[in-house]
């Protein structure tokens, strides 16, 4: 199986790359795939993850209109001010009742809060979790990350959600920036430009979340010299500055649906990598508590944020 693993690896990232292979469908392949056969490549796949990312996410703003992105992103700051401090305090909450280890408790709350992923690995260093800590928080989030890029197109459908409204909820239940605009991919056009813009609203707390956590840290001990710095998610800017150049410049529309085009190809590629980069050891890693308490604050979140939209509380404008 060892000899197989990288030519499997290989056609997984190619048919990611086909015009006909679903989100959902990478995402899971790739899991299958490193739980399975194994991934050889799993620092480089990891690397890739980390630069694929951020130019999917630029490369899509080549297709929005920035006056409709400035909408959606001015109500987003709105409701992800609102949304984080309940998430975080009920987070934290949770994480007191069910006696799970104080910085991965943390970490689950700050992930679901801002943006998975990216606002644990962000945090973890300022609050020096132990690698296990960060490890089992990490683990947590992408296993609700891959459930919630399957099965929230087909409830968005079951509940009536029109395209806005399922571009909204998705960006304010999802923790990931890239099972977000997976889920918006998967619907349609309309929510995926919501469910961007809202998103990367949400991702600019992790900025200001972080520094606040850094000051509070440094009040009772100090930094150490060797501490990482703040990662700046410079990929919100990009994305701006791509959807003022087709907004305001329109000769460049034209050639800008096949930048997003191809943006969108790099987002399922980038998925695939995801789920390839999951490991038999971070699924060990991850206890009962840690999980349910991810589990209980997610499921909190998404069906607040469910009936927040359906009601009408919660729009795009």
């Amino acid at each position: 199986m060892k000899r197989v693993a990288p030519a499997l690896l290989l056609l997984g990232a190619l048919l990611a790359l086909a015009p006909f292979t679903p989100a959902a469908a990478a995402l899971v392949g790739g899991a299958v795939l490193a739980l399975t056969v194994g991934n050889p490549r799993l620092p480089l796949t990891r690397i890739w993850t980390h630069r694929l990312l951020p130019l999917a996410v630029v490369g899509l703003g080549a297709d929005m209109n920035l006056r409709a992105v400035a909408k959606a992103g001015l109500h987003g700051l709105g409701y992800t001010a609102v949304s984080l401090m309940l998430v975080l305090a009920l987070g934290l909450w949770l994480a007191r009742l069910l006696k799970v280890d104080s910085q991965a408790g943390l970490l689950i709350s700050v992930g679901t809060a801002i943006c998975g992923g990216s606002a644990i690995a962000a945090v973890a260093p300022v609050v020096r979790a132990r690698e296990q800590a960060t490890s089992v928080a990490l683990a947590t989030v992408f296993l609700l990350n891959a459930a919630a890029l399957v099965i929230f197109p087909p409830i968005g459908h079951a509940t009536g959600l029109s395209q806005d409204a399922f571009g909204l909820w998705s960006a304010l239940a999802i923790h990931d920036t890239s099972s977000v605009v997976g889920a918006g991919l998967a619907y349609g056009p309309r929510a995926l430009e919501v469910a961007t813009t809202v998103k990367l609203a949400r991702a600019l707390w992790i900025v200001p979340l972080t520094l606040g956590i850094g000051w509070s840290m440094a009040r009772r001990e100090p930094a150490s010299a060797d501490a990482p710095p703040l990662k700046k998610p410079w990929f919100i800017a990009g994305f701006l500055a791509m959807a003022a150049l087709v907004t305001f410049v329109p000769v460049l529309q034209v050639p800008g649906h096949f930048v997003a085009a191809a943006a969108r190809r790099v987002l399922v590629l980038t998925l695939f990598l995801i789920g390839a980069g999951l490991s038999r050891e971070a699924l060990r890693n991850v206890g009962l508590r840690p999980f349910l308490q991810g589990l209980l604050l997610w499921l909190i979140v998404g069906s607040l944020g469910l009936g927040a939209v359906k009601l009408g509380l919660l729009t795009v404008g």
